[in-house]
C-alpha cells in the first residue's frame, strides 16, 4: 500500500516536472540523507546519548524488579509445600504485587507512549525543526523546490544522482550555525 502511494507520488511529481518544462520552467529537485544528518549532528548525538543512559536506567530498575520477582518466586516454590495457606496467600499476593509493579514500570517508562518516548519527542522536537529550517534555506540556496528524504529507514527515493545530496550542505549550515 505505502509503495502504491509512493509510486503515485513519483508519477505526480514526474507529470508536473514534464508540464513545468514543458511551460519552460525547470523543476530541481533534491534529496537528503535525514539520518546521516541526525548522527553526525552534535546536538543529535548529546540528545541520543542522553536518552539511552535514561533508557539503561529505567531497564537496569525494572531488570532489577523482575530478578526480585524471580528469586521471590523461586523462593515460594521451596518453600510452598512447608506453609499454612495464610502464609501461601501472602506469598502469592506479594508475587502478584510485584509481578504488577513490574509490568506498570515497564509500561509507564519504557512502553509505547511512555516516559522514554515522551523524553525522545523532548529532546529530538527542537533538533528536528532545526534540521528542517536548514533543510528548506539550504534548498532556497540550491534554487531546489522539492527535496526528499532517502535514508536506510525512510526511502521516499528509488534513485539520487549524487550531485542532488544535499545532505553535507545541510550538515554544513547547521554546523556552521547560520
Amino acid at each position: 500500500m505505502r509503495k502504491i502511494f509512493f509510486l503515485s507520488l513519483v508519477t505526480f511529481f514526474i507529470t508536473i516536472c514534464a508540464a513545468q518544462k514543458g511551460a519552460s520552467q525547470n523543476v530541481k529537485l533534491g534529496f537528503v540523507n535525514s539520518a546521516k544528518i541526525l548522527d553526525e549532528l552534535p546536538e543529535a548525538q548529546d540528545a541520543q546519548n542522553k536518552l539511552d543512559e535514561l533508557g539503561k536506567k529505567w531497564q537496569d530498575e525494572y531488570d532489577r524488579i523482575t530478578k526480585e520477582y524471580q528469586m521471590k518466586g523461586e523462593e515460594y516454590q521451596k518453600k510452598s509445600t512447608m506453609l499454612n495457606e495464610d502464609a501461601k496467600r501472602k506469598a502469592q499476593q506479594e508475587l502478584m504485587e510485584l509481578e504488577q509493579k513490574a509490568y506498570e514500570f515497564r509500561q509507564q517508562k519504557l512502553g509505547q507512549g511512555g516516559e522514554l518516548d515522551k523524553q525522545k519527542e523532548k529532546f529530538f522536537t527542537p533538533i528536528k525543526e532545526k534540521v528542517l529550517k536548514s533543510i528548506e534555506a539550504v534548498a532556497k540556496d540550491e534554487g531546489v523546490q522539492f527535496v526528499f528524504d532517502k535514508n536506510e529507514n525512510i526511502n521516499f527515493l528509488l534513485y539520487g544522482d549524487n550531485k542532488f545530496d544535499l545532505t553535507y550542505k545541510v550538515l554544513d549550515k547547521l554546523k556552521r550555525g547560520k
